[in-house]
């Protein structure tokens, strides 16, 4: 688990923060990460803080390397968090901690997709935009809908199959596949 001032994330989930010890190393932030930690990278990056540390935050963390002139690789470790003013410690927690991790995350997530397919669609499953291309609950095309395991069409799967596959695609790319209602 990643601490950071008082946020907390367990690569790639979101978890509850529990306080540093002595045996805790020093970790880091990359892409896939998501969590309280990476909403403060976020903000001291300048970009919108949505938690999830995704190709907009590795771009904003290698042109900050840059201008700093540490190593760039888009991974945010000592040196990068040391120039941001971010602590970063690993808690020793016990393996399954990750389940419990990701069943606090489910919340916030259905809450991010719930109010992204209310801007894009108004909720409904069935809608078709006015051009044909984005269709469904969440407004996938059609390539977006397969690159993510669906077959046919988005706006004819059931709407656990929509929100399912946004899930995915949110694991995935955070809300960037929704610019307009992120």
């Amino acid at each position: 688990m990643l601490f950071a001032g008082g946020g907390a994330l367990a690569h790639g989930r979101d978890a509850s923060p529990a306080p540093a010890t002595a045996k805790n190393s020093v970790a880091k932030i990359e892409r896939g990460d998501r969590g309280p930690v990476v909403e403060q990278l976020q903000r001291k990056l300048g970009l919108t803080a949505d938690g999830v540390f995704g190709p907009d935050t590795e771009r904003a963390v290698r042109s900050f390397q840059r201008r700093k002139g540490l190593a760039v690789d888009g991974v945010v470790g000592p040196a990068t968090a040391r120039a941001l003013r971010l602590r970063l410690v690993v808690a020793r927690t016990p393996s399954n901690h990750r389940k419990l991790a990701s069943s606090t995350n489910q919340a916030s997530r259905s809450a991010v997709l719930e109010k992204i397919a209310a801007c894009e669609s108004g909720g409904d499953p069935r809608a078709v935009s006015a051009n044909g291309l984005y269709r469904g609950k969440y407004q996938f095309s059609r390539e977006t809908w397969r690159a993510v395991g669906g077959k046919g069409d988005p706006a004819k799967a059931s709407e656990a199959e929509q929100d399912k596959l946004a899930g995915i695609l949110y694991d995935r790319a955070g809300t960037s596949p929704w610019p307009s209602c992120a």
